[in-house]
């Protein structure tokens, strides 16, 4: 499995999930079928509520981790 990294690190919503959004269309099919997974990471809060809903809206699950001063959210396929 690939690991594509997204440092959005300073970056504000909406702006923030707007990027990963971007991403996440470009890359759907790879993270659909668990080829990809992305490791977001951002210091931004309130991303850490909008990104993963909006993830699993397009059938993506993710997980949120803080780590230090900023926080980790890895996509993942969804279980069926």
């Amino acid at each position: 499995m690939k690991t594509l990294k997204m440092d959005i690190r300073g970056q504000v919503c909406p702006s923030s999930l707007l990027l990963v959004l971007r991403e996440i269309n470009r890359q759907h099919r790879d993270l659909i079928a668990g080829h990809l997974r992305m490791v977001i990471l951002t210091d931004n809060r309130d991303a850490t509520g909008t990104v993963p809903e909006a993830v699993r809206n397009m059938g993506v699950d993710a997980v949120v981790e803080k780590v230090g001063g900023y926080y980790r959210i890895t996509t993942q396929q969804l279980k069926h």
